[in-house]
């Protein structure tokens, strides 16, 4: 694929009357992993954003807080950029619709569209509140729903029913900012003619700009014949006024979209060391593949409304428009009442921002359905994949480095083979990173993590770590199992650009990309090795949500790991001593005499695999130094993937009668401590070996 490509990207502009929440995070992590891997591949890639500024919500919020429009909007700007920073976010430019550039942009394209025929006046009849003298955009006027008869209604939409009128349809409406009941008043308008570009958009949505399912949708609305769009607000507004039209302000819609042009002839006076003209910015812009990212509540403005404006301007359109989906916690639509409205800061306060970059890229593709945020299913995911998988591979083989190799890597890889696989696998990854189909993409090189995991596996360094004589081999394996780790790291570096970093300053050497992984990493040194992620427990989700919403979580996960423990049977010992923070007591005492009839040994796992058909088991291949091997199948799925477990120590009941499963015989029980914050399998401290008796 050529590197010759520039290409400009934005998300869709946060309003700024509000924090940033998950919700908006969707979008926002999927444009900065598709721009972030462009960049990687040495293509000129900018990433513009900025702040929606206008409006009269951001003017009545002002008043409220007794300060002037510009003042609050500086302050959420900071807000709003310091969170997007914090989450990895790499804009190039993030502006703001209120600047000179958009108020000169809005006013050359109001004026090609006037200048084109494209603009109607009438008058028309709005809710207008008689005390704060203004009229009423449709969310500021409630009462009952004409349908349902629900209270305390939008003008626009019914929460409880689902159903869309028209303001003057509310029945006993009333201003929600002063009580009074509206009043209709008759103002003069200004309109795009819409309709005009009809021919010309069903060109445009019929384009492999739009994904098909968007592109369909469109259609419809193309169909059912476009209406003229009234682009103009009456004062009192926080906006720009419109030419030759006293006390008329161009509607939030028709700047916000052409804050993107501003804010990129910003980024583009910055590079150049210049003060650009509309006909340079004009220019510049045709230049570039422009790629928009919006989610589907706002497909008809930039599927319908912008590509109009584009066209009468003579601006180049978009070459692709992505659209995304919504998102829902635990199944459920983001709500303040039920406690799953998450802010950004809410989240970062609690989890490391990259897990959910990591857990959202996991779940997205080029398609525009909903995707949920289960905390669950998060917490189980982000477990195994990252921690259980791909940090394992790093930090089993800088243990063996650290304590007997001096942290030096070798000189050869002994399996080139693989390393070429784990290259060729690129292909795929890059493939699916263009097309935005990020979940194949986590899919691809969680694959090649098992097959990691697997060559340590088979490998067995840790026995070889025994044999001094065999420390050339030993050093060759890990450096092997490094290099490989580096390709993981490369291929998820646009999701975990953070832990990257982290990396590369931990093994030295260039910067890790999808060129440099193509010569391994041979006879260096590298640094101490420091843990690069963390599992999650329980108690880490419940400041993500309400304090309700946080105990029925805790509640649904502790009967979760009581019915996975309950698979199979426990050993009488395992009652005796309870964990700290346990909330039962301890079971009846037993004699001395009973205990010693439990012959506990150190075993080490040397091989573990999920067991088809089965939600709760692993399936553990122990070693007891008894000349063969153990097969126990374990309750512990839910806290450990089977790549955690090959090459530990743990403690095995070796006397526990055998027991025939439909998946197998289970010769022992593993044994694990557990409380309503998860479950742990208990290990020996260092010097234990495979066969000690425990007493």
């Amino acid at each position: 694929m050529p590197n010759d490509r520039k290409i400009l990207v934005t998300s869709a502009l946060p309003y700024a009357n509000g924090s940033i929440h998950i919700g908006h995070l969707v979008e926002y992590i999927q444009t900065d992993i598709y721009v972030r891997y462009q960049r990687l591949r040495g293509r000129v890639c900018y990433y513009l954003c900025a702040d929606d500024t206008h409006g009269t919500a951001i003017m009545l919020k002002a008043q409220a807080e007794g300060i002037s429009p510009e003042q609050l909007i500086a302050r959420v700007a900071a807000e709003h950029l310091r969170d997007f920073t914090d989450f990895g976010i790499s804009f190039d430019r993030f502006g703001s619709t209120h600047s000179d550039e958009n108020r000169i942009l809005a006013e050359y394209f109001y004026g090609r569209l006037q200048a084109g025929g494209h603009i109607a006046v009438r008058a028309i009849e709005q809710a207008f509140d008689p005390v704060k003298r203004l009229f009423l955009p449709d969310r500021f006027i409630r009462g009952e729903c004409p349908r349902c008869h629900a209270a305390d209604q939008y003008g626009d939409s019914c929460e409880a029913c689902g159903a869309t009128y028209a303001p003057t349809d509310l029945i006993n409406p009333v201003s929600a900012l002063s009580g009074a009941t509206p009043v209709t008043k008759s103002s003069e308008h200004y309109f795009f003619r819409l309709g005009d570009f009809a021919d010309d958009l069903k060109t445009f949505t019929a384009s492999d700009a739009l994904p098909r399912e968007a592109g369909h949708k469109l259609a419809e609305w193309l169909n059912e014949g476009l209406s003229d769009w009234d682009i103009s607000r009456d004062a009192p507004y926080f906006g720009f006024e419109i030419p030759g039209a006293p006390g008329k302000y161009f509607y939030v819609w028709l700047d916000a979209p052409v804050g993107y042009i501003a804010t990129f002839w910003q980024l583009g006076s910055r590079l150049e060391d210049r003060v650009l003209t509309v006909d340079d910015v004009r220019t510049r812009w045709s230049q570039y593949e422009i790629h928009h990212f919006i989610g589907k509540d706002i497909l008809n403005f930039h599927g319908l409304f912008w590509p109009a404006m584009l066209e009468a301007a003579d601006f180049a359109r978009p070459k692709a428009i992505h659209v995304h989906g919504f998102l829902t916690v635990n199944g459920k639509k983001m709500s303040k009442s039920r406690g799953t409205f998450i802010t950004a800061r809410r989240y970062l306060n609690t989890l490391p921002a990259e897990y959910l970059r990591y857990y959202f890229a996991a779940k997205l593709n080029s398609g525009i359905e909903d995707i949920d945020l289960n905390l669950d299913d998060f917490r189980a995911r982000i477990n195994a994949d990252l921690v259980g998988k791909l940090v394992n591979i790093a930090s089993r083989a800088a243990q063996l480095l650290a304590k007997h190799l001096d942290n030096t890597l070798g000189d050869t890889l002994p399996d080139a083979p693989l390393y070429a696989e784990f290259l060729k696998a690129g292909e795929t990854v890059e493939a699916c990173y263009e097309a935005c189909e990020y979940s194949r993409a986590v899919k691809t090189i969680m694959d090649l993590a098992d097959r990691a995991n697997r060559y340590v596996d088979e490998a067995r360094p840790w026995e070889i770590a025994r044999a001094p004589q065999r420390r050339a081999e030993l050093q060759a394996i890990c450096t092997q199992t490094l290099n490989l780790f580096c390709v993981l790291i490369a291929y998820l570096k646009p999701i975990l650009p953070q832990t990257a970093a982290k990396v590369e300053a931990w093994l030295g050497g260039p910067e890790l990309d999808f060129e440099s992984i193509k010569t391994p990493r041979l006879s260096h040194t590298i640094k101490a090795y420091e843990h690069l992620m963390r599992r999650i427990e329980t108690y880490n989700l419940a400041p993500l949500v309400s304090e309700s919403e946080a105990l029925a979580l805790q509640d649904a996960l502790a009967d979760e790991s009581q019915a996975k423990a309950a698979s199979q049977p426990t050993p009488p010992a395992r009652d005796a001593v309870r964990p700290q923070g346990n909330d039962k007591g301890a079971a009846e005492t037993i004699s001395a005499e009973d205990f010693a009839r439990i012959d506990l040994r150190v075993a080490r796992v040397v091989a573990a695999d999920y067991v088809e058909g089965a939600d709760k088991l692993l399936k553990l291949t122990l070693d007891l130094n008894e000349g063969r091997t153990r097969t126990v199948f374990a309750g512990i799925r839910h806290a450990y993937a089977p790549a955690d477990l090959v090459g530990r120590l743990v403690v095995c009941v070796a006397n526990l009668k055998p027991r025939k499963m439909r998946f197998g015989v289970s010769e022992g029980m593993v044994l694990a401590a557990s409380d309503r914050d998860g479950l742990v399998v208990l290990e020996p401290g260092e010097g234990a070996r495979p066969g000690m008796t425990i007493r």
